[in-house]
């Protein structure tokens, strides 16, 4: 056995994939670089606990369901009115999360709710947060059929243990009295515990009636509220004034090139 294979089976056995899978090239660059010893173990150690640390972010990015565009260095404070440029910076800096508070970014669809929740979910896993996204349907679903299905049991464990937890669009559709009384005993276990990002187009004060039910709307609504941020934003929506089409668009007159069958 060669040196080079010892020294992989070492990795094999303190797994240390990384250094396994690169130790050739680190070798030949450090016999062109001639790095001092300590500086080459030094080098191969922060090779390998970054490349940990990628790998394991790049999986709760995808684990947290957020949609892929989340990047609040590109958001637009020119197109939507409701939160500054301050105070996105201080939301990024994620010192609420330390106190459990809750954020409602409320407002018409298309102003940005969903864009803002995405990234401070980012925000969070970019530094070690467990965090997740989900619809308020989702979140529904999950909640009826977590007792007959290992799938929405494993994700009613990763709501239960996340550090962050964002749910979009609540509130959109009618909820069915025992489903809101499962969302509520949620948010209930949640309470003081985990971060709550609400994603909404309608105000607190219609919530009621998309419960059908006032007493467990305002019981909701304690709950979220006692250390809350609401933002209500504002403007046209983006989706709309950036929307796609099939067709490009005529240069000159708008119609349809004769060259047609």
């Amino acid at each position: 056995m060669t040196r080079a294979e010892e020294i992989k089976e070492y990795c094999v056995r303190l797994n240390l994939c990384y250094i396994q899978q690169k130790l050739n090239s680190m070798i030949i660059k450090a016999q062109e670089e001639k790095p001092t010893y300590m500086d080459f173990l030094a080098n191969s150690l922060r090779m390998e606990a970054e490349l940990r640390e990628s790998h394991t972010r790049e999986l709760r990015v995808k684990m947290s369901r957020i949609p892929p565009k989340h990047d609040l260095d590109e958001y637009d404070y020119n197109f939507v009115s409701g939160l500054s440029e301050r105070q996105i910076k201080e939301l990024r800096q994620l010192a609420w999360m330390e106190q459990a508070f809750n954020l409602i970014l409320m407002g018409p669809s298309g102003t940005g709710k969903t864009y803002i929740a995405a990234g401070l979910i980012y925000e969070a896993i970019k530094v070690g947060k467990k965090a997740y996204m989900f619809t308020m349907e989702e979140v529904i679903t999950c909640l009826r059929t977590k007792d007959i299905s290992a799938a929405a049991l494993q994700t009613y464990r990763k709501i239960l243990n996340a550090n962050l937890l964002a749910i979009d669009d609540i509130m959109l559709f009618p909820v069915k009295k025992e489903d809101s009384a499962a969302f509520f005993n949620l948010i209930n276990t949640l309470h003081e515990k985990v971060s709550i990002i609400i994603t909404t187009n309608k105000s607190p004060t219609e919530w009621a009636e998309t419960l059908d039910d006032e007493v467990l709307a305002s019981a909701l609504l304690d709950r979220l509220l006692y250390k809350c941020e609401v933002v209500k934003l504002s403007g046209n929506s983006y989706r709309m004034e950036n929307r796609k089409t099939i067709f490009k668009q005529e240069k000159e007159t708008g119609q349809v090139s004769s060259k047609t069958t």
